[in-house]
């Protein structure tokens, strides 16, 4: 199962306004302000809020906590290049307002708020695009009762870009977009033993030309080669980016790095990690998570004994899109590599 996505296009404003909601927050006290922190800031192009948060906040996903609203301003969660930020204290707590959110156009005989540009985004929507609108996690079962390619044509076995090909066991797909899917990496739980699910590679994108027990379809886009025996999963309509709220996850919980997509044992800022929790943990998309860095285990020099150093707090995580059992996460910080195997908890 996966979190529904709304249909949005790239960049509007709701993957802000979402970002910025104020919610009511399980912390006793107030986000602490970095020393160096600026009293103000002029928003530019190419900003992005998780960064702009960080230049005032030791823990930048409490933003929306220190973020006072404007209401005479009809999207007052909205921050856009050219904005200036001033940080500001009410009945003794930070808070952070936008003197300007508008140029103010003169349409006689009214006065109309008119926006500049589109607002910046949370991250930069290119960490994240590619896996946002595929079912790259997938049961085994799933994937096995999927269409498939059968084979191009005149028999041709590697296929790119244009190229027409058969296809068999096709579910029906209202867009008449298919991804090519193929499978993957399985993950299990190295503690219980569990199959949390199967990692499926995005080779690309078909189109169908003519619907039957044996379809035709063009290739339209392509990652990999294209093979017999990659499968046809429908592709939703309008998909667009998930709506994002970063916060804490409402209660304490504790899982692994599984893996990198991309094929690496570690990652560093803005790259992709796969995490051992999911829906069934009560995560959505927006929820941070403390990374611990597990070192491997050492030998004492004095008892020739093996011991395991303790977890070191390395870096944050931001789910952008949960499965049942796993997620895909976004690493916003990181002072040391993080790799497969380190532990992730509320932070």
């Amino acid at each position: 199962m996966t979190t529904s996505f709304y249909a949005l296009k790239i960049l509007r404003t709701t993957l802000i306004a979402g970002v910025l909601a104020i919610a009511g927050t399980a912390w006793a006290e107030s986000p602490e302000l970095k020393p160096d922190h600026p009293k103000s800031y002029t928003v530019t192009e190419g900003d992005t809020l998780w960064g702009i948060a960080e230049k005032f906040l030791k823990e930048p996903w409490r933003w929306p906590e220190i973020w006072q609203r404007n209401q005479n301003i009809k999207n007052p969660h909205l921050i856009y290049p050219g904005d200036v930020l001033v940080l500001t204290t009410v009945e003794g707590e930070p808070k952070v307002k936008a003197l300007q959110q508008r140029k103010l156009t003169k349409l006689s005989p009214n006065v109309r708020a008119m926006p500049r540009e589109e607002p910046i985004p949370t991250i930069p929507p290119s960490a994240i695009q590619a896996f946002i609108d595929k079912p790259l996690i997938i049961n085994v079962g799933d994937l096995d009762r999927s269409g498939y390619v059968a084979t191009g044509l005149e028999g041709k076995l590697n296929l790119g870009k244009f190229s027409v090909f058969y296809g068999r066991n096709m579910e029906e797909s209202e867009s008449k977009l298919y991804h090519i899917l193929r499978p993957g990496r399985k993950y299990v739980d190295k503690a219980t033993n569990e199959f949390l699910g199967m990692y499926v590679e995005d080779v690309g994108t078909a189109r169908l030309l003519a619907a039957g027990e044996t379809a035709k379809l063009e290739v339209l886009a392509s990652n990999l080669e294209v093979s017999p025996g990659d499968r046809l999963i429908p592709a939703s309509k309008d998909l667009g980016f998930p709506y994002f709220e970063p916060r804490a996850p409402g209660k304490e919980v504790r899982g692994t790095i599984l893996d990198f997509p991309k094929g690496v044992n570690e990652g560093g800022p803005f790259s992709i990690a796969v995490i051992s929790l999911g829906e069934r943990d009560d995560l959505a998309p927006g929820h941070v998570l403390r990374i611990l860095r597990k070192e491997r285990p050492q030998i004492d020099p004095v008892t020739k004994q093996k011991f395991e150093p303790p977890l070191e707090p390395s870096g944050l995580v931001m789910l952008f899109r949960t499965f049942e059992k796993v997620s895909f996460g976004l690493i916003t910080n990181a002072n040391l590599a993080v790799r497969v195997g380190d532990v992730v908890e509320t932070p």
